[in-house]
């Protein structure tokens, strides 16, 4: 198989956008970063965004990498101090399970990555530290998790669209770069035991970025189809008044309090891409940054005007493409879902916090009414999955607050 149609079949299993950001020249094996004492180098650091661009996916900017990577030291430090590790049968079948994505045998596949310079043991490792910290999320936290008929039947309702649902939602997003995630997620988990619609609402006006924090962080009548998947099985396993468990984003914790829901006449709409630019503002939250997004929102109105305001900039300043709703990053679902076309979101950041992320909606594409039968079974695990994740979220920010973490640049 040619590199060309290796890397045509990859894109068109992963169907994500390429990232172009490169790497600065430096040895291969000098340190980029340190987690407790083991040292992640240029190399892979290097080797990790080339896998990830070769399979589309998200998330192949420097950045993001060197964050990824060190969170995977975490998890094999923890994974190892419990004594669980991966066969070699398990992780051939895993191996083989990843190559079947883009209808390749491992074999074929790893000839192909090696023929685009990625090292079979980038695709290994990537695979085994995956696998491995599944397995220990699972036995951990397994009886934790429980899903009940109620839950399921509310998101097969959701997911039908034959009648519906509307929440009445309120929330709070507190910026929390690496060096200050430890003293956020300990505030937001305060946060979490609020009990009344006025103790939320405080601590939104003192500690939310959001638009919404001048109301306490009150959004209007929502259709729950219109809000994040990851959002909407957390939202309607609550009660009215009961807040999210901290949820973890980009540089950013999110809480979510549910003030009331209803069920309406009208079908839910659902939708099967929806369309976004982002446009990259140096500075994060720094006042000189925001007045420059606001001078910015003043003067566009659509997407297509982020293109002059590129102008003359490096390519990588300006995003803008169009995803299923599953497939966009959690913390910029969550802002999308509050915005109508050509209305703008300055809430994210990005590089640690130290770039501000100015959002625009462009459009959203209808899905096609399908009668399709809903599998109850896969509902559950689906739900079933997103509250491991979430558990497996709070986990690492746990890890990371304790152990000594380096970055050399």
């Amino acid at each position: 198989m040619s590199g060309k149609k290796f890397r045509q079949a990859l894109i068109a299993t992963c169907a994500l956008v390429l990232s172009t950001m490169q790497a600065p020249a430096q040895g291969l094996f000098d340190p980029v970063a340190q987690v407790d004492q083991r040292t992640i180098t240029e190399f892979e650091v290097q080797q990790r965004q080339r896998f990830l661009r070769l399979l589309g996916a998200s998330g192949s900017g420097r950045t993001e990498v060197i964050e990824e990577l060190i969170r995977d030291r975490l998890r094999e430090a923890e994974t190892r101090a419990v004594g669980i590790v991966l066969g070699p049968d398990e992780l051939a079948a895993g191996l083989a399970e990843f190559a079947a994505r883009a209808d390749l045998t491992t074999e074929e596949f790893v000839q192909g990555l090696s023929s685009e310079g990625v090292a079979e043991e980038t695709f290994r490792d990537f695979v085994n530290v995956q696998l491995v910290w599944r397995d220990y999320i699972r036995a951990r936290f397994g009886n934790r998790v429980n899903v009940g008929d109620r839950e399921i039947d509310r998101a097969v309702q959701s997911a039908r669209g034959n009648s519906g649902i509307e929440v009445l939602v309120s929330e709070i997003i507190i910026p929390a770069p690496p060096q200050e995630a430890e003293r956020v997620l300990e505030q937001a988990e305060i946060i979490a035991q609020a009990t009344t619609e006025a103790e939320f609402s405080s601590f939104a006006r003192r500690f939310s970025a959001t638009a919404s924090r001048d109301a306490g962080g009150r959004l209007p009548w929502t259709p729950i189809s219109e809000l994040p998947p990851v959002l909407r099985p957390l939202l309607l396993a609550l009660g009215p008044g009961d807040v999210t468990a901290p949820l973890q984003i980009p540089n950013a914790v999110a809480l979510f309090q549910l003030r009331d829901i209803r069920e309406t006449e009208a079908p839910q709409r659902s939708f099967s891409a929806i369309e976004y630019a982002a446009y990259y503002i140096n500075g994060g939250r720094t006042p000189e940054a925001l007045s420059r997004a606001q001078s910015i929102a003043a003067r566009v109105d659509r997407c297509d005007d982020l293109y002059g305001v590129a102008q003359g900039q490096p390519d990588n300043v300006l995003d803008r493409g169009s995803l299923p709703p599953e497939e966009i990053p959690d913390d910029i679902a969550i802002e999308l879902s509050k915005l109508d076309p050509g209305e703008v979101s300055t809430a994210l950041t990005r590089a640690g916090g130290s770039t501000l992320v100015f959002l625009m909606l462009c459009g959203r594409t209808p899905a096609l009414e399908e009668d399709q039968e809903i599998d109850r079974a896969a509902v559950a695990s689906q739900l079933r999955n997103q509250r491991l994740n979430a558990f497996s979220e709070t986990l690492l920010a746990d890890l990371r607050a304790d152990a000594d973490v380096r970055i050399f640049e």
